[in-house]
């Protein structure tokens, strides 16, 4: 009898354990400690025109423009993007105090953009691509998030996620951030030209290039060794194309070729891109002949890395 009250002590205790461990690795503070990671409210003021130039970079409207519009700055959110681990619907970013992000600091913001957090303190889903986005620099942060504050408020409210268990437990995703997300912020290469690093950054970072043109993990996080490799659509929409210097991605093609894709669509054949591409063009055509033109180049200098196999179909 008393030893069967001694293992089921011993039990309670290691399962209490294990419960208490998950809570406090998966915490934001946990990971912010982990990575020393810092925010600094930005005391300039802001640059509304390189915030219009961030938002392009960065895709917002592709994702969070109220669907079945035209006006790119109307960011009700609602756009749903179905994964294997469910369904995520995009959030009203518009400044809205009620639905959107009126209410949120600079300080909220930039949380939410290098570190996943909401300002209640949960983690948000990597979908949000802030793998990326933890790259960029403090003052472009700001300026994008002044920018989005002087866009109309939309009243729409915003989609619930609908995802699958165990992935609709968000405390969850703690645990995810300390294997996959580094906090690093973009360094620019000493041995690279300001063209080459100009480019690194916009592709890396606000850009994030390759959230979609990387294969992912079981997990669900890019495969380090395949980064710019392609892979299948993170929505299941079909396969990603290989953007390295592979002979099966972007090895026959000039820099100016990749320019001329990121201003108009179109291929050195003479096809227009479709899919969902065709909504990154949007955005990249509105950015300066030099940021494309440095955007380029940096995807030019690539490696080859072999393109992983297809899914086989079922």
């Amino acid at each position: 009898m008393r030893r069967g009250v001694a293992v089921g002590l011993a039990l309670g205790t290691l399962a209490l354990g294990g419960v208490l461990g998950f809570y406090l690795l998966s915490a934001p503070e946990t990971w912010r400690m982990a990575r020393g990671a810092t925010i600094v409210a930005d005391k300039r003021t802001p640059d509304l025109a390189n915030g219009a130039r961030l938002f392009d970079a960065s895709g917002c409207a592709s994702c969070h423009a109220t669907p079945g519009q035209d006006d790119r700055a109307r960011l009700g959110g609602g756009l749903a993007f179905h994964t294997p681990f469910g369904t995520l619907n995009a959030p009203n970013i518009s400044p809205d105090p009620a639905v959107g992000i009126g209410n949120w600091s600079l300080g909220d913001f930039a949380r939410a953009m290098r570190e996943g957090v909401s300002p209640q303190g949960r983690h948000y889903y990597p979908a949000f691509p802030y793998t990326s986005y933890q790259r960029m620099k403090p003052d472009d942060v700001a300026d994008l998030y002044a920018y989005l504050k002087s866009l109309p408020k939309v009243s729409d409210a915003s989609k619930p996620h609908q995802m699958n268990f165990p992935f609709n437990i968000t405390r969850g995703l703690g645990l995810w951030k300390l294997a996959f997300l580094d906090g690093k912020p973009f360094t620019p290469n000493p041995a690279r030209d300001a063209q080459w690093n100009l480019g690194a950054y916009l592709v890396n970072g606000p850009g994030h290039c390759a959230e979609c043109h990387s294969p992912r993990n079981a997990a669900g996080a890019i495969i380090p060794s395949q980064r710019f490799a392609g892979g299948p659509d993170p929505e299941g929409k079909g396969f990603v194309p290989n953007i390295t210097q592979a002979p099966n991605g972007l090895a026959k093609w000039s820099a100016s070729d990749i320019a001329e894709l990121l201003k108009t669509g179109f291929t050195p054949d003479y096809d227009s891109v479709g899919g969902s591409m065709a909504p990154v063009i949007k955005n990249t055509s509105r950015l300066s002949d030099a940021d494309r033109a440095a955007m380029a180049v940096y995807i030019k200098s690539l490696p080859p890395i072999e393109t992983p196999p297809r899914p086989k179909k079922p």
